[in-house]
């Protein structure tokens, strides 16, 4: 590993695959350094249902950005790929490889490879969309995005209702569809090179996996966590709250669900996303595919693959 160019490796695929346990154990190994790219772990307060790393990890490890905003903030791709590349700066400055975790696929994308500039808000259509929302319900608005634009709707859940609004904004004002925008990269960006690992289990195990995470997320205070930040005065429709398993616990401290079925929801979402982010993954050519079963017992070969790109 080059002195000059340090190591970048992401750790990519779907939840509950063991991402973070190999970047932990590869860290220490090459001395470097947990780089979240996780969408949800970077808010503070979300830590039980995000699987945040423990302080025990953080001190084996140094961690970057994780707990940066507020569950009421917004943070997007773009913004998540500003901060990243400082972090990225500061360890190549100091010789220090970096692993870059996380199965946001899109996140990745935004950081790797950039991200076209949108187009400028347009508040009548945006007002028009959201009063539609609100009258026909976000699900209807879903479908229609999904008959205009498949792969924007396969990324947006059913009931956030902003970026279904926005997406809906980007087709009418340009005539194009979001997902379109997000493939063009602007010219002047230059792409990071990184070594790209990913982990696959057989779908089976990995929804094994997942109903087992899940599970473990309310033993440990899943609900209780959710009451905390309600507490605190984050609302109920704060960013945060919208995504898988927050939202379904939001609901149940609500008394809109008990507590079985909100598990029972999680999972299914949970299962769902997963399935979409092995889609994503598998069309990155870039990945070079290893079994986390076999690198929990043995890193060997994914360590020479390491070195051997270092």
């Amino acid at each position: 590993m080059s002195a000059s160019k340090p190591l970048i490796v992401a750790i990519v695929g779907p939840t509950a695959s063991g991402k973070s346990d190999l970047a932990l154990r590869l860290a220490e190994e090459i001395g470097g350094d947990v780089v979240n790219a996780d969408a949800l772990q970077v808010y503070r307060g979300l830590d039980v249902g995000t699987a945040k790393p423990t302080a025990q990890e953080r001190a084996r490890v140094r961690h970057h950005l994780l707990d940066v905003v507020d569950p009421t903030q917004r943070f997007s791709a773009g913004d998540f790929a500003r901060r990243a590349r400082a972090v990225l700066a500061e360890l190549a400055d100091a010789g220090r490889p970096a692993l870059v975790v996380g199965g946001s696929g899109f996140y990745l994308r935004a950081l790797f490879e950039g991200l076209s500039p949108l187009p400028r808000a347009h508040p009548e259509i945006r007002a028009e969309l959201r009063a539609r929302a609100e009258a026909e319900g976000a699900e209807a608005l879903h479908d229609e995005l999904r008959s205009l634009d498949a792969p924007s709707a396969e990324r947006i859940a059913r009931r956030d209702v902003q970026r279904i609004v926005r997406a809906l904004e980007v087709q009418q004002v340009t005539g194009l569809p979001l997902s379109e925008w997000i493939a063009r990269r602007p010219a002047p960006f230059q792409p990071l090179s990184a070594l790209h690992v990913g982990l696959t289990l057989p779908r089976a195990i990995l929804y094994d996996h997942v109903a087992v995470r899940v599970e473990r997320m309310v033993g440990r205070g899943w609900v209780d966590e959710v009451k905390l930040l309600l507490a605190q005065g984050v609302p109920y429709d704060a960013p945060a709250f919208q995504a898988i398993g927050y939202r379904q616990i939001v609901r149940c401290v609500r008394g809109e669900l008990d507590l079985p079925e909100a598990i029972d929801e999680t999972i299914r979402a949970t299962r769902r996303f997963a399935k979409r982010q092995m889609t994503w993954f598998r069309k990155e050519s870039q990945v070079r595919w290893f079994d986390p079963r076999v690198l929990a017992e043995d890193m060997s070969d994914v360590l020479r693959l390491l070195r051997s790109s270092g």
